[in-house]
């Protein structure tokens, strides 16, 4: 008996392809909001744009609970530490959004106190700058993580077990580094 005949339509994919979508589609998000961005994070949610729609519509408030790790806002370096331990307790596969310029770069703070750029701690997938970003920027954003998990790309890992580089105690001493070398800058 053949399960196709000529001229009707057949559905074939792979595992990895349907897993794909089913994971695209169901995006259980961390919000870890520490600054203004917050107000434009949660506008997003709001029936005139309805994030849901992207199946990213029910945050999760803990870590091993969900699979994207939206980081909103400012971090500063006493910060750090908290974000890195958040991120360690989701589960695999997880990807990170940085929302704001300040979460991106650390924006137009240039101080002792404020972690330039997340990426130093933990990889980052999606940037998404502005000040605050636009929602309309906010779903653009959701729509590109969408595509990278479809494909199943993920952001590298800066903590590698054999080398025993991206501990707590490194990212510590990385932040302590980056305000001697400010605090030198200042003299």
């Amino acid at each position: 008996m053949s399960l196709a005949r000529p001229g009707e339509n057949f559905f074939t994919s792979t595992l990895k392809d349907a897993l794909g979508w089913a994971r695209k589609f169901s995006i259980f998000q961390y919000p870890f909001v520490t600054a203004c961005c917050g107000m434009e994070y949660m506008s997003t949610a709001t029936s005139h744009y309805d994030v849901d729609r992207f199946g990213a519509g029910f945050p999760r408030f803990s870590p091993r609970q969900s699979d994207v790790l939206f980081v909103v806002g400012t971090i500063s370096h006493k910060m750090a530490p908290v974000l890195k331990t958040v991120f360690d307790q989701m589960c695999e596969p997880k990807w990170v959004v940085a929302f704001g310029v300040c979460t991106c770069t650390g924006g137009f703070y240039d101080n002792y106190a404020t972690v330039m750029g997340i990426d130093i701690i933990i990889p980052v997938d999606i940037y998404i700058p502005g000040c605050p970003p636009r929602p309309e920027n906010v779903i653009d954003g959701l729509m590109k993580l969408q595509e990278k998990i479809q494909k199943g790309e993920q952001a590298t890992t800066l903590y590698d077990p054999r080398t025993k580089i991206g501990r707590p105690e490194d990212i510590q001493k990385t932040c302590d580094d980056q305000l001697i070398k400010h605090i030198g800058s200042l003299s």
